[in-house]
């Protein structure tokens, strides 16, 4: 990825700062409809307005369209989108306890960007980060963890800790680490919104190409515990 792609991936990120007064952190959410259907396992994903799909149908967003091909390679999991416009990472570590009533083998978890559009000191970002990925590995959760970068107007010793996050809490606690979502769609216009930051759903197409290899490799890992 350029230079340039990657600082306007960065800004592709602002958008969850933006968002995140549009919508109040909860850890009361009503809980998503269970698939009636036979499945092998639950997949959670985890996440801010980039999971939860804003500005798309749900059958857009990333998380449907991965149940969609994971079916059509014959994987008959069910993929549950916990994504939450406006999530910090704290607002996770919240709502942790609603996120294990919906019993997942497996969790997409993508969290941290509006922490860092809020200038939060990414230790503090790191440690939250890493208490939700206890809590899940406490309850034999397969954690699949998302990277993210931040923008460079930050200036470089934060955005260089931001990106750190996620390689170092992936090797603590040996996690399936995808490097960077939105790889190939942040900053293509063809592939957002009209406000150039959101994925539309053919960028979504995209981020569920990137997903699909790592989910693969936590389905594998999962049949092994």
């Amino acid at each position: 990825m350029t230079m340039s792609t990657r600082f306007l991936a960065c800004i592709a990120l602002t958008v969850c700062a933006f968002f995140a007064g549009c919508q109040k952190e909860s850890e009361t959410m009503p809980l998503p409809k269970k698939d009636a259907v036979t499945t092998q396992g639950t997949i959670v994903a985890v996440g801010d307005s980039l999971t939860a799909g804003y500005g798309v149908p749900e059958a857009e967003a990333y998380p449907a369209q991965l149940e969609k091909k994971l079916r059509q390679q014959g994987y008959q999991w069910q993929v549950i989108n916990a994504g939450n416009n406006g999530e910090t990472s704290s607002g996770t570590l919240a709502r942790i306890d609603w996120i294990m009533k919906l019993n997942p083998d497996i969790v997409i978890l993508e969290i941290g960007a509006n922490d860092g559009l809020r200038g939060v000191d990414p230790d503090f970002t790191r440690r939250n980060i890493d208490r939700i990925v206890a809590a899940l590995q406490e309850k034999d959760v397969v954690v699949v963890l998302a990277g993210l970068h931040m923008l460079t107007n930050m200036g470089p010793t934060y955005t260089r800790k931001f990106s750190a996050i996620y390689p170092r809490v992936a090797k603590d606690r040996d996690l399936i680490l995808i490097p960077f979502i939105l790889e190939n769609v942040a900053g293509e216009e063809s592939l957002n919104l009209s406000d150039g930051i959101h994925p539309s759903g053919e960028g979504y197409a995209i981020v569920t190409e990137n997903v699909y290899p790592y989910l693969i490799q936590a389905i594998k890992k999962k049949a092994r515990s």
